[in-house]
């Protein structure tokens, strides 16, 4: 790869991320959260939103990814890079044009009885 090279990464994210992202005018991403000790962008598009769709809903220059190395979390288009916590500003200094939503997954409505009281 050279400098010049970009690499499209995917980042599934909830709502609460995605208002954040949007507040940063879709310029960067952010902080992790004491329990999140590392940002995970991925490769494949289908994989970020299996992982919107089935878990969060439920619940840059190639320079700066060089010192990563991709991690493969499952099958060959589960592929991932984990950048520390403390490197993602760096990585948002990195991020070639603004972050763009390609798609969003809610989790259903609750329905009386499963769960949720409801007064008449």
């Amino acid at each position: 790869m050279t400098e010049d090279e970009t690499i499209t990464l995917f980042r599934p994210v909830g709502r609460k991320e995605l208002a954040l992202i949007r507040e940063s005018d879709f310029r960067e991403f952010p902080p992790r959260l004491f329990w999140q000790p590392i940002f995970y962008p991925v490769l494949y598009e289908e994989y970020a939103a299996k992982i919107a769709r089935d878990w969060n809903a439920k619940s840059a220059s190639t320079d700066f990814l060089g010192r990563y190395t991709v991690q493969t979390v499952g099958s060959s288009k589960h592929r991932e890079y984990w950048i520390p916590a403390e490197d993602l500003p760096e990585f948002n200094r990195n991020l070639v044009g603004p972050i763009e939503v390609i798609a969003e997954f809610h989790s259903p409505p609750e329905t009386p009885g499963r769960g949720e009281a409801r007064s008449s």
